[in-house]
């Protein structure tokens, strides 16, 4: 703007020769004198700073100008021709859909974040009051190191490996990353350099639909293990066992550390124990995924326990972190990736390499988000607090699909609905067909993946006999079809 600020247009007009050149080209003249592509770039811009007025348009030097772009388009008209519109997002797709539904009635069971009993995102208390610390103390805006604020890192690490780590600090590599999708990314990108033979990659069927995204993009290989059970909207033990033991020693298997998205069907402690041992026998790899720690029972001992046997037992293995859900910082992008090594001198060279993945992804983490999670986790007061609004949350959300079920009961929808009540964490999948889904859609506005999952989050006492109702009419109206 300090470019344009203090002279008139005829002061610009007069440095430059030619009656007829336009203050706009004027100004490209002095800034570029011999960079015509520049001024090509720039002249949307400087277009908008100073319209040209109709008898400049007409002007030689005008024509020229026009020209000159004209031929450029035309040269490059062809370079994305043959790209392909991709298909939207599955889930970003509901909750558009949802914002420009006019209805007052509509619901959305699409997103994935924390709502309130009143339907809004809701701030918690302790982050409020560990940003006004974090404002107060004045820090500086510098860059972090490329594996992130070193107490948030640890602090991290201490949570998501309990006292399970005490004396073992070393074997862990922790790197500050983008959120849980940017941790497993990182993740991605090491196993893709690191393995002499790419291994593939099994994730649960069905899973969060991003992992396909993010181990395709490293170039490996994903396959799917079988883990829901359509007939009990329960675990496929038998299948998830079998599966484990069909794959090639050595396999990569992203696992769900609690909470498991989109399903809310989690293996028992008991049938950890035996993924564990069948892990161990086969020389596979977990990859543990956790976005719920804390949010999906309230607990983050009991919550932590996949990763924390994996690490008791001896494992080498991958864990990503998220803290969207459990601080609601959805928006800050924070998370941690880790890698569980054999001992001081393989971490060492692993951090070193997940160095050189994350400078080249992004640089450098942002440091906001790592200041309030490092606060509330330091602060004795702010994390109990954080903790107390913790068990809120999930509390909440069980409320909710006790209330669903009891209402879905009490209409006597046919069917067995208590699935709901035995599935934990935001996500329930419901068991409704496609068919069904589109009723509660078009007919009801009450918006939902196709599959059947809904965000128990977007459930509240406001609207759950709402929900109710048009779940009750949609599986009457399409079994009396049927």
């Amino acid at each position: 703007g300090r470019i344009f600020a203090n002279k008139p247009k005829q002061w610009y007009q007069r440095r430059v020769r030619g009656p007829h050149t336009t203050f706009k080209q004027a100004c490209l003249k002095l800034m570029f004198p011999r960079e015509s592509a520049s001024i090509r770039r720039l002249s949307k811009t400087v277009n908008h700073i100073c319209p040209p007025s109709s008898s400049h348009n007409s002007s030689p030097s005008s024509s020229l100008s026009s020209t000159t772009v004209s031929s450029s388009k035309k040269n490059n008209s062809k370079m994305f021709s043959h790209v392909q519109v991709a298909p939207p997002d599955p889930i970003l797709g509901v909750s558009l859909a949802y914002k420009v539904d006019q209805s007052p009635n509509k619901v959305d069971l699409g997103v994935g974040a924390y709502r309130t009993d009143d339907g809004l995102p809701y701030v918690l208390s302790s982050v409020k009051k560990a940003e006004k610390a974090i404002l107060d103390a004045n820090f500086n805006k510098e860059y972090l190191p490329i594996d992130g604020l070193a107490e948030f890192d640890r602090l991290a690490t201490d949570l998501l490996f309990g006292a399970d780590l005490k004396g073992q600090e070393k074997r862990v590599v922790t790197v500050q990353s983008l959120s849980g999708t940017g941790a497993l990314r990182l993740g991605a990108a090491l196993i893709g350099r690191i393995f002499a033979n790419k291994p593939t990659v099994y994730v649960s069927k069905p899973t969060w639909s991003n992992h396909f995204n993010i181990f395709r993009n490293e170039g490996l290989e994903v396959k799917e293990y079988r883990y829901f059970d359509s007939k009990t909207n329960g675990l496929d033990f038998e299948g998830l066992i079998a599966d484990l033991k069909a794959a090639p020693n050595g396999s990569v298997f992203v696992l769900h550390l609690c909470a498991h998205n989109p399903t809310g069907v989690d293996p028992t402690i008991d049938q950890w124990e035996i993924i564990a041992n069948i892990c161990q026998e086969k020389g596979h790899v977990p990859f543990v995924d956790g976005a719920y720690q804390g949010y999906a029972s309230g607990d983050l001992d009991r919550d932590a326990f996949a990763a924390r046997l994996f690490f008791r037992r001896g494992f080498e293995f991958f864990s990503a972190q998220s803290f969207s859900k459990n601080f609601g910082l959805y928006g800050e992008r924070i998370g941690s990736f880790f890698a569980v090594t054999n001992s001081p001198q393989a971490a060492e060279a692993v951090l070193s390499q997940v160095k050189l993945d994350a400078r080249a992804l992004y640089s450098n983490p942002p440091v906001h988000g790592a200041r309030i999670v490092a606060k509330v986790l330091s602060d004795p007061a702010l994390y109990q607090e954080w903790i107390a609004e913790l068990k809120e949350m999930s509390g909440r959300i069980i409320q909710m699909r006790q209330q669903l079920f009891d209402a879905l009961a009490a209409r006597k929808t046919p069917g067995d609905w208590s699935h709901i009540v035995k599935q934990i964490g935001m996500f329930a999948y419901t068991g409704l067909t496609p068919e069904q889904v589109d009723i509660l859609i078009n007919k009801y506005h009450i918006y939902l993946l196709k599959s059947g999952r809904v965000s128990m989050a977007g459930v509240n006492s406001k609207n759950v006999n709402y929900i109710a109702d048009a779940i009750h009419d949609a599986v009457v109206s399409t079994k009396a079809k049927h």
